[in-house]
C-alpha cells in the first residue's frame, strides 16, 4: 500500500502503467470533469480564486458589534505554543469574535505588522471559509492609511463582501469606489458575485457596461460569463462570448477552451468540439497545458460515439480489456457524469468490475470523482468498501488525498467536505501530503 505522504516514484507509476500511457493525473481528472458538469450546476468559485480581491465598507459596526474585550483576551493568550499575530487569529474559534480587535491589541503590545503578512492571513482564512475574520483584516488595512491596497484588495472586498453580507453590499461597495479603484479585477470580481448567483440578467447587463469601457480585460471576464450560461442552461450564449473575447484579441486560457468546448459537448456537437482542438493546435501561443488539454479531449471524442448507442459500452464479463481502453472507459465515466446520466454510469462501472482486466487506484478515482460530482454519496461508501476488498488493487489513501486537493483547487469545497467525512467513516484517515 502506498504511503499517504508520499507519491509513487516514475518508476513505480512505470510499473503500474504497463502500456506507457500518461499517467492519469487527477486534478486534469477533475478539471474535465467539472466541466461537463456546470452544465448542471454551478461551480465556478476557483475561477477567480487567486486574482478577485477587494476594498473597504461602512459595515464595521456589524464586524466588531457584541465582541467583549475579554473574549479578545481569552483567546490572544496562551500558556504554550507560537504567539504570533497568525496564531492569536486563528484562536478565534466563533465568528462573532473580532480579529479587528486582536490586530489592536497586538499593535497597542508595540508589535508590528505589514501588508503582506495581512494579505496572507488573510488568504488562509479565506481557504479556511472563514470570510468574515477574512473581511475583517480588509477593514483594517481600509481604515489604516500606511496600507496602500492595490486592485486584487479591491476585489477580494467585493468577493467577501458578497459572501457576508451579500450581493446587495458588494453592488453598493463597488458603485462607491473611487474611479482609480474602478479597475478590470473590481469589474471581474463584481461579476463573479451576479454569475455565482446565477443573477443572469444583472450579469449581463454588467457585462455590456464593462464590455464597452476603456478597461482592458482578461480571459478571466469572459470565463465568467461562459461558466454562467453553462450553469444556466443557456449554452448556445457561450459561443457568442467566445465572439466578443476574440472580437477584443483577448489571448483565451485553458478555462476559455475548457467552457468552450464543454458547451459543445453539452449537446454532443463533436464535430464543433474538433474544430475547437484544431484552432488550438495551430496557435503558436499554446503551451504544454493546452496540448495536453488538447489529448484529453480526444479521448472524449473518441469515447463519445458510444453516448448514442443504447448502451453498447457494456462489456461481457470473460472480455480482457486492454489499459488503453481502459482509460477510455475512464473517461466515458466521467463524460456521463457531466451529463448528469447516472444510470450510464452504474451500467459502465457494473460491467468493468466483471470483467478480468485488474482494476488500478485510478479507475477508482474516476468512479469516485464522478459520482462525488453528482452529490450521490451512497455510491462512493460502496466504490470505497469495494476498493478496500479488492484483491488485486491495495486502497491508496494517497490517491484519495489528491482527489481531495484536486476538488479543493477547483472550488468544490463542500463535495471535498462530503468524500472527507466518508473517507473518516471508513477508517481512512486523509492526511496532507
Amino acid at each position: 500500500m502506498n504511503s499517504p505522504l508520499h507519491s509513487p516514484t516514475r518508476k513505480q507509476k512505470q510499473a503500474n502503467n504497463p502500456s506507457n500511457l500518461p499517467e492519469f493525473d487527477v486534478t486534469l481528472q477533475t478539471m474535465a470533469a467539472r466541466s461537463f458538469f456546470l452544465s448542471l450546476r454551478r461551480t465556478s468559485s476557483t475561477i477567480i480564486k487567486n486574482n478577485a480581491c477587494s476594498k473597504g465598507i461602512s459595515h464595521s459596526r456589524f464586524l466588531s458589534s457584541g465582541v467583549l474585550a475579554s473574549d479578545v483576551l481569552e483567546e490572544s493568550s496562551s500558556s504554550t505554543g507560537k504567539d504570533d499575530l497568525k496564531t492569536r487569529i486563528f484562536r478565534l474559534r466563533l465568528p462573532k469574535r473580532s480579529v479587528i480587535n486582536v490586530i489592536k491589541k497586538w499593535v497597542t503590545e508595540g508589535n508590528q505588522t505589514t501588508m503582506f503578512e495581512l494579505r496572507q492571513i488573510q488568504k488562509e482564512l479565506r481557504k479556511s471559509q472563514r470570510y468574515k475574520h477574512a473581511l475583517e483584516i480588509s477593514e483594517w488595512m481600509v481604515t489604516h492609511e500606511e496600507f496602500a491596497l492595490s486592485d486584487s484588495d479591491y476585489a477580494i472586498r467585493i468577493d467577501l463582501m458578497t459572501k457576508v453580507f451579500g450581493i446587495d453590499a458588494a453592488e453598493r461597495y463597488f458603485e462607491g469606489l473611487q474611479l482609480s479603484a474602478n479597475t478590470s479585477e473590481t469589474c471581474t470580481a463584481l461579476l463573479h458575485s451576479y454569475a455565482g448567483a446565477k443573477l443572469t440578467e444583472k450579469a449581463e447587463k454588467f457585462y455590456e457596461r464593462i464590455k464597452e469601457s476603456n478597461l482592458s480585460f482578461s480571459a478571466l471576464m469572459y470565463n465568467e460569463m461562459m461558466t454562467l450560461y453553462m450553469s444556466v442552461g443557456q449554452v448556445e450564449k457561450v459561443a457568442l462570448v467566445v465572439e466578443d473575447l476574440k472580437r477584443k484579441n483577448v489571448v483565451p486560457d485553458i478555462f476559455t477552451y475548457n467552457l468552450w468546448i464543454s458547451s459543445c459537448a453539452a449537446t454532443l456537437k463533436m464535430d464543433e468540439v474538433r474544430k475547437i482542438l484544431d484552432e488550438i493546435s495551430s496557435d503558436s501561443r499554446s503551451n504544454d497545458s493546452l496540448l495536453n488539454y488538447i489529448n484529453l479531449v480526444r479521448i472524449y471524442i473518441k469515447a463519445s460515439h458510444l453516448v448514442n448507442a443504447e448502451f453498447s459500452p457494456l462489456v461481457e464479463a470473460d472480455k480482457s480489456i486492454t489499459q488503453r481502453e481502459w482509460i477510455t472507459y475512464d473517461f466515458l465515466i466521467i463524460l456521463y457524469a457531466g451529463l448528469g446520466n447516472k444510470v450510464k454510469i452504474d451500467q459502465i462501472w457494473k460491467s468493468l468490475r466483471m470483467t478480468k482486466q485488474k482494476m488500478t487506484s485510478r479507475n477508482y478515482i474516476c468512479i469516485l470523482s464522478s459520482y462525488l460530482m453528482l452529490g450521490h454519496l451512497k455510491e462512493i461508501e460502496e466504490v470505497i468498501d469495494q476498493w478496500k476488498q479488492s484483491t488485486t488493487s491495495d486502497f491508496d489513501i494517497s490517491a484519495c488525498n489528491r482527489l481531495l486537493q484536486a476538488f479543493k483547487d477547483v472550488g468544490l469545497n463542500e463535495k471535498a467536505n462530503d468524500l472527507h467525512m466518508l473517507l473518516l467513516q471508513k477508517n481512512s484517515s486523509p492526511t496532507n501530503e
